[in-house]
């Protein structure tokens, strides 16, 4: 018998495609995808149970399945597109459903491997922090609301089951901001506006990682571990390399507008009221100290290495959404034309011919 994997937030795109890769696995016997919603997309042969994983009901699918893997991936920071709901039914969603599914998890004999998604949103943003955040890097100032203050609630848990159920391996995932084609985040919405408010005076350092190095790193985490590891253990994810936030702009096309924080504070109003985005507060401090983590662990314990660098991964996002109202090759051939329109600037023999007195050019006549 192969293993019985049971995954969770399956209604989403990032799920579905990790079903479908995990079903693909020649160890795995059948995959159990769970979500409240009906997903639309397919599961790639995996049978789909409609259950509320804030609900106790979540305890009877893992044990009528004899589930072994347990893949928590129904921790978000937006409002599924299908269904919609707010901040209150995310909140709902990542805290209590991950608190009724580690009690589900804790009951279940058969469970004996766990992985958690998360982010690396739990370290904060702060004048003060580190350059690089590694995994054992104490928080000095935790998050105090919004999806990073949920992941920071639900590790609180997952540490507790850990303690409660030392026969399982548990693996929880930091990843940096998710872009790609199944990416929905506040900061790929953010990257889709037409013009991207900017704190003044600030430009923050940021990391990405493209939806199919998360799908790998799942895989691989849900997966039989190495010789000598165990697959357990909290693992920074990021694509090598960072950007500057100017530098994200470029090559995004999207033109910058700089603003003081009250003023930008203000816009978050206006931009959530047209349904463009949400600049939580968390954002805004992203936007104005950025995050940077070290990924050697995952490296070494899982074996895992991303595909694509932090730049490739924008590049990707930008071929899927589209340039901006800028693109670097536009603006350069703008610059090429302004220069064109300048009156010529004398070179160097004429700027030597004009310095010298008319006799002294007769003479070199």
């Amino acid at each position: 018998m192969g293993k019985v994997v049971l995954v969770t937030g399956v209604a989403r795109p990032l799920g579905g495609r990790f079903v479908r890769r995990i079903r693909r696995e020649p160890d795995v016997d059948r995959v159990i995808g769970v979500d409240a919603q009906t997903p639309a997309h397919h599961l790639g042969g995996a049978d789909f149970v409609q259950a509320d994983i804030r609900q106790p009901a979540i305890g009877k699918v893992l044990a009528e399945h004899a589930v072994d893997t347990v893949v928590h991936m129904d921790v978000h920071g937006t409002p599924p597109t299908l269904g919609g709901g707010g901040r209150g039914t995310v909140k709902e969603t990542n805290v209590i459903g991950a608190m009724q599914l580690l009690g589900a998890c804790q009951k279940a004999p058969t469970v004996s491997r766990l992985v958690i998604k998360s982010t690396t949103s739990v370290y904060g943003s702060a004048p003060r922090d580190p350059a690089v955040f590694d995994e054992a890097t104490p928080v000095r100032d935790l998050p105090s609301g919004g999806f990073a203050k949920d992941a920071v609630e639900v590790e609180g848990y997952v540490r507790g089951f850990a303690r409660r159920r030392p026969d399982v391996a548990v693996t929880v995932l930091r990843f940096a901001h998710i872009l790609g084609p199944a990416a929905e985040s506040p900061l790929a919405a953010y990257f889709s506006l037409p013009v991207l408010p900017t704190v003044l005076g600030y430009d923050p350092r940021l990391q990405f990682v493209h939806d199919d190095d998360v799908i790998e790193v799942l895989r691989l985490a849900a997966g039989e571990p190495r010789r000598g590891t165990l697959n357990a253990g909290t693992f920074n994810i990021a694509g090598d390399g960072v950007l500057l936030l100017s530098q994200c702009a470029r090559r995004l096309g999207r033109p910058t507008v700089p603003m003081l924080l009250p003023t930008i504070r203000w816009s978050r109003s206006v931009l959530r009221s047209v349904g463009a985005t949400d600049f939580s507060p968390e954002q805004i401090r992203l936007l104005t100290h950025g995050r940077v983590v070290h990924t050697a662990h995952a490296r070494d314990v899982l074996g895992f290495t991303p595909r694509r660098t932090t730049a490739q991964t924008l590049d990707a996002f930008l071929r899927e959404r589209g340039p901006g109202l800028l693109p670097p090759r536009r603006l350069a051939e703008a610059v090429d034309r302004f220069a064109a329109l300048l009156p010529a600037t004398p070179g160097p023999e004429a700027s030597s011919a004009a310095a010298a007195g008319p006799e002294e050019v007769r003479q070199d006549d």
